[in-house]
């Protein structure tokens, strides 16, 4: 019970903080290693959360746009919790390394860039990732399904040409 008392202050706290631009750059040095990670706390800081996303993956924290979003994701699991818990699980997979996991998202991303005159925000979605995040985020046991290596999904979707990715995502979309 202590535990989990402990557990609420450290969200409170994080909560607080979060409000501030630059607080969100001490989490990296906060971050233990993926597969440390039972559970990823949801903390609110609207600045570094733009556009149509509902929230992110960071480094162990998911990041959203209010406190009610936080505090609605840290009592109830649904999808956009289990969306995020993928890409913990997708950290896993990378060598058990958040700086890994966002190196090649980032790679992925920068490699779809030129996608995005043909499909808007196709760096995004059609990036390994989010494609296996997605397709995944309605059924709530695939993180645990996914055993000690993390999710593996993605890396069948990197050897596939952007093509064949939009067209996984179309079916997704339905």
């Amino acid at each position: 019970m202590q535990n989990s008392c402990r557990f609420g202050i450290i969200i409170v706290s994080l909560q607080y903080k979060m409000n501030n631009i630059l607080s969100i750059m001490i989490l990296p040095f906060k971050a233990i290693r993926p597969s440390l990670v039972a559970d990823m706390p949801a903390v609110s800081n609207s600045f570094w959360l733009r556009g149509k996303y509902e929230a992110l993956t960071f480094f162990g924290y998911i990041i959203t746009h209010s406190q009610q979003e936080a505090e609605h994701i840290n009592k109830q699991y649904d999808e956009l919790k289990n969306h995020e818990m993928i890409h913990l699980r997708q950290a896993q997979a990378t060598g058990d390394s958040w700086l890994r996991f966002y190196l090649l998202y980032i790679w992925y991303w920068l490699r779809g860039l030129p996608m995005n005159r043909k499909m808007r925000g196709a760096a995004y979605l059609l990036n390994p990732f989010e494609l296996e995040a997605y397709r995944h985020m309605h059924d709530m046991g695939y993180p645990e399904r996914c055993g000690d290596d993390g999710a593996q999904e993605w890396r069948q979707y990197v050897g596939m040409k952007y093509q064949e990715r939009r067209a996984v995502y179309e079916k997704l979309k339905r």
